[in-house]
């Protein structure tokens, strides 16, 4: 059964231009903001588990910049996941 996650999230990168038009394929331009280190991005994506989708995300965004980073919050119904790259480092309840 698939949730629905909301995702608040810091992604640090060497190669901006290039992780940009991947994030743009997976999350939507609007939930995009550019910073000095990356990006910051908000959205909400549907999947098994936070862990799951975290996973996904961090892999795709690795495949072009090895050294990419994603310090991620994953909400569902309540409860709220966080995330270290692969690591997770808690979780939260509303």
């Amino acid at each position: 059964m698939k949730k629905k996650f909301v995702l608040v999230a810091t992604i640090n990168c060497e190669i901006p231009d290039k992780i940009q038009t991947k994030l743009i394929e997976l999350v939507g331009v609007d939930a995009i903001l550019r910073t000095d280190e990356g990006f910051r991005i908000k959205t909400a994506l549907e999947g098994q588990s936070a862990r799951e989708l975290n996973r996904l995300l961090l892999s795709a965004l690795r495949s072009i910049d090895r050294k990419t980073t994603l310090r991620g919050e994953w909400t569902s119904d309540g409860i709220t996941e966080r995330f270290f790259d692969y690591v997770p480092k808690g979780v939260r309840k509303a």
